[in-house]
C-alpha cells in the first residue's frame, strides 16, 4: 500500500472539458495537494477551454510533478473513444500514479476502466454531468448503463453535494466502494468584499451559456418584469455553446437597451457589475459561482435545485422554483424592493460559507477519503 506517512502520493486527475466549475475544482484540488508535497498531474481535453484553459494549465504546470497532459476527448460517446482510452492507459503506465481521480462521466470512465491494481485506488467525482440526463432519453440510458458497469470498479466516490450522491444512488445504484461527500471550497482571499461598479445594472448573471444554466429563463424573467412596468436592467457575464441563441433571444424580445453582454470575466469582476446576482440554473450539483458570491457577501437569489439548497442552508427564502420564469421574476422583484433584507441575508450567508466551504476543508476531506480507500484495499 503506497499511503505511508511522510511519503508523497502520486495523484493523477482527469477531466474532459477544462472549463467551468469542474475545472476550478480540479485546479484548487491539485494546488492544495501540491502544497502538501504530493506529486500531482492533470489530463484534460485538448479541444476545449481555449486560451483561458491554456493559461490556467500553464500557470499550474510548474507545480505538478506528474505534469499536464492534453488529448482530444469528444463530449459524446463515439467509437473513437477506444483510442482515447488506449492513450489514457499509456499515460497511466508511464506516470505510475497511486491515485486515479476521474472527474465527470467521460474522464471518469477512462480512469476506471481496466486500471485495477492492489497498490492503486480509483476515485470518481461525477460532478453531476451524466446525472442530469433523464433515463427516458437515449443519452441518459447510455450514460446510466456505463455508470452501472463501472460502479463497482470504483474504490471511492467523492460527491460534492448530498444531492449528487442521492441522485446517483437513486438512478444508478448503491456502490460497494466508499461513498463520501466533500463540499467545494473557496480560498481566504475570496472573502474580501467586492466594490460595486459605477455602471452596475440591477441584475448580474455570471456563468456559461448552456441550457442547463438557465440564462434564457433569466432573460424571460426580465422581459416579464419590464412588461409589468419595472425597468429592470441586466448584465450577462459569460459565454458558451448557446451564446448565439441567447443574443438572438435578447434581440427578439427587444431588450437590447436593458441587457448588456460583457463576455467571460473573472467571477469577482462580474459580481461588481450588478446589484443582485441571479443564479437561474435548471440543474446544478454544487455551483462554485454561488459559493464564491456568498463568500464575497454578494446579495443573491438562486434556483432551488440540485445542491444549491445545501449552500444556502437556513437562508432558503432566497430560493425560487427552478425552470419557472414567473417565479424568478417574483423573486427578483422582492429582492430589489427590499435591498436591506437581501444585504442582511448576504452577510449571514457569508458567515455560513466561512464555516463550511473552505478550500482547506475540501482538500483535507478529499485526502481523508483517499486514506480510507487505501485502508480498505
Amino acid at each position: 500500500m503506497p499511503l505511508v506517512e511522510g511519503q508523497p502520493l502520486r495523484i493523477l486527475h482527469a477531466t474532459r472539458a477544462p472549463v467551468g466549475g469542474i475545472f476550478r475544482h480540479i485546479l484548487d484540488l491539485a494546488n492544495g495537494q501540491a502544497d502538501r508535497g504530493h506529486h500531482v498531474g492533470i489530463i484534460a481535453d485538448s479541444l476545449t477551454g481555449g486560451e483561458r484553459a491554456e493559461q490556467a494549465l500553464a500557470e499550474i504546470a510548474p507545480r505538478l510533478k506528474l505534469g499536464v497532459h492534453r488529448t482530444a476527448i469528444r463530449r459524446e460517446p463515439l467509437p473513437g473513444d477506444v483510442l482515447v482510452w488506449a492513450r489514457f492507459q499509456r499515460m497511466i503506465r508511464a506516470l505510475k500514479p497511486d491515485v486515479l481521480h476521474g472527474h465527470g462521466a467521460k474522464a471518469g470512465t477512462f480512469m476506471r476502466l481496466g486500471t485495477a491494481r492492489r497498490d492503486r485506488i480509483r476515485v470518481y467525482t461525477p460532478h453531476g454531468g451524466s446525472l442530469h440526463f433523464p433515463l427516458s432519453t437515449l443519452k441518459g440510458d447510455i450514460y446510466a448503463r456505463v455508470e452501472r458497469a463501472l460502479m463497482n470498479n470504483t474504490d471511492l466516490f467523492l460527491f460534492e453535494s448530498a444531492f449528487a450522491r442521492d441522485t446517483y444512488q437513486r438512478t444508478i445504484g448503491t456502490p460497494k466502494g466508499l461513498v463520501r461527500c466533500v463540499f467545494n471550497g473557496v480560498t481566504a482571499s475570496e472573502f474580501d468584499p467586492v466594490i460595486k461598479a459605477e455602471d452596475a445594472t440591477d441584475l448580474i448573471y455570471v456563468g456559461e451559456f448552456r441550457h442547463i444554466k438557465g440564462a434564457d429563463l433569466l432573460i424571460e424573467a426580465v422581459a416579464r418584469l419590464r412588461a409589468d412596468g419595472r425597468p429592470v436592467t441586466l448584465t450577462l457575464a459569460g459565454d458558451g455553446e448557446e451564446s448565439a441563441s441567447i443574443k438572438a433571444q435578447v434581440e427578439r424580445l427587444r431588450l437590447g437597451a436593458a441587457i448588456r453582454f460583457i463576455g467571460h470575466v473573472k467571477a469577482r469582476f462580474g459580481f461588481s457589475k450588478g446589484s443582485l446576482l441571479v443564479v437561474p440554473s435548471r440543474g446544478d450539483s454544487m455551483p462554485y459561482v454561488v459559493i464564491e458570491a456568498a463568500a464575497a457577501g454578494i446579495p443573491m437569489i438562486a434556483a432551488n435545485v440540485g445542491g444549491i439548497p445545501e449552500i444556502f442552508g437556513p437562508h432558503g427564502d432566497a430560493l425560487f422554483a427552478p425552470g419557472n420564469a414567473d417565479a424568478m421574476a417574483d423573486a427578483i422583484k422582492a429582492a430589489l424592493e427590499n435591498p436591506a433584507a437581501a444585504n442582511d441575508r448576504a452577510k449571514l450567508l457569508r458567515e455560513r460559507i466561512f464555516m463550511h466551504f473552505s478550500q482547506q476543508a475540501m482538500v483535507e476531506g478529499v485526502f481523508a477519503g483517499y486514506r480510507e480507500a487505501f485502508a480498505d484495499r
